[in-house]
C-alpha cells in the first residue's frame, strides 16, 4: 500500500494504465495480519495530501467533507478527481441502503464514487422492478436457499428453462413445437455451451445486520436468486457489536464476490483487477490502524 514507503513501482496493468501501482512485499506473517497489504492499488497520494490538509469543499453542495462528498458521491475539491481510478465492471451493481444507514459510515458510497458506471444506490424504500429479469439478477444475502457463486450459472439457466416451459404451456403449444421451441429459446444444463452465465446484475444490502430483514423481506426481493459469499474475515474498522469478524463491510462484500465471480465464472486468472475498489477503504483502514498504535484521537475523528 502507498501509505508506506514501497519496495517497488511499476506500471498499473489494463485498466489502472493511468495510475502508477504500489506493491509491497511483506513476511507472510505480516500480509496474514493485513489482507489488504498486498493489493494492486492506484497511487493514494492524493488522499496523503488531502489528508494532511484536512476537510475539503464539495464542489456539488458546498458541504465540508473528508476525501469525498457522502451525499452527492463525488470527490472533495482537494481531491481531483483525475487522481481516482475508475474501475470497469464486469457486471452492474445494486446497493439498498437501509434510512437509518448513516451516509457518511457507508462503504457503499466508495463503489458508487470509483465504479460510477456499473452502480447505483438506492435507499429504501426505493427499489427497482426485478421480477421480470429474475433470470439476470442476484441478491447476495446468506441463508438456507443461498447458493454459492460458483453455482450461479446453474440456477440462472434453471430459471431460463422454466420460463420457457411455463410460456409454452400457457400458449398451449404442441408437444412437437413445444420441444423444438425449448430447444431454441432454453438449453440442456449439462450442455457445455449453457454453462456461462446470463447474469448481469447483482444487488447488495447496505445496512446493519439487524436492519436487513426488512429489506429482505421486501416482496419486490422475494424469488431472486440468492448468493452466499465466502468466508472471510472483515477489517472494518466499524465493527458491528456482538457479530462475528466475517460479518463483511459493503464494499468488502462487493469486492470479494467480484473476484470470486472473475474466478469461478469468468474462469480468468485475477490480476488484481478489482483491487482499487478497496481504494478509498485501505487507506482509511491503514490511517485508523496507525492513529489507533499511535493514539491519534484527532486523525480518527477527521475519519469519522
Amino acid at each position: 500500500m502507498s501509505l508506506n514507503p514501497p519496495i517497488f513501482l511499476e506500471e498499473s496493468e489494463e485498466n489502472n494504465s493511468e495510475f502508477v501501482e504500489t506493491k509491497q512485499l511483506q513476511p507472510t506473517s505480516i500480509a496474514l495480519e493485513d489482507p489488504l497489504q498486498n493489493l494492486c492499488l492506484a497511487s493514494q497520494e492524493v488522499l496523503q495530501k488531502a489528508q494532511q490538509s484536512g476537510r475539503s469543499k464539495c464542489l456539488k453542495c458546498g458541504s465540508s467533507r473528508m476525501f469525498y462528498c457522502y451525499t452527492c458521491y463525488v470527490p472533495v475539491e482537494n481531491v481531483p478527481v483525475e487522481q481516482i481510478p475508475l474501475v470497469k465492471l464486469p457486471l452492474k451493481i445494486d446497493i439498498i441502503k437501509h434510512p437509518n444507514e448513516t451516509d457518511g459510515k457507508s462503504t457503499a458510497i466508495h463503489a458508487k464514487l470509483l465504479a460510477p458506471e456499473f452502480v447505483n444506490i438506492y435507499t429504501y424504500p426505493c427499489i427497482p422492478e426485478y421480477e421480470e429479469k429474475d433470470h439476470e439478477v442476484a441478491l447476495v444475502f446468506p441463508g438456507p436457499q443461498s447458493v454459492s457463486i460458483k453455482d450461479i450459472s446453474f440456477h440462472l439457466q434453471k430459471r431460463i428453462q422454466n420460463k420457457v416451459r411455463g410460456k409454452n404451456d400457457d400458449l398451449d403449444i404442441p408437444s412437437f413445437k413445444r420441444k423444438k421451441t425449448e430447444e431454441q429459446e432454453g438449453c440442456d444444463l449439462n450442455d457445455s455451451k449453457c454453462k456461462g452465465t446470463t447474469l448481469k446484475k447483482i444487488i447488495f444490502i447496505d445496512s446493519t445486520w439487524n436492519q436487513t430483514n426488512k429489506i429482505f423481506t421486501d416482496e419486490r426481493l422475494q424469488g431472486l436468486l440468492q448468493v452466499e459469499l465466502k468466508t472471510r474475515k472483515t477489517c472494518f474498522w466499524r465493527h458491528q457489536k456482538g457479530k462475528p469478524d466475517t460479518f463483511l463491510s459493503t464494499i468488502e462484500a462487493i469486492y470479494y464476490f467480484l473476484v470470486d465471480y472473475h474466478t469461478d465464472i469468468l474462469k480468468e486468472k485475477y490480476k488484481g483487477q478489482y483491487d482499487n475498489l478497496l481504494f478509498f477503504y485501505s487507506f482509511m483502514y491503514q490511517l485508523i490502524k496507525n492513529a489507533k498504535c499511535s493514539g491519534d484521537k484527532e486523525t480518527r475523528k477527521l475519519i469519522h
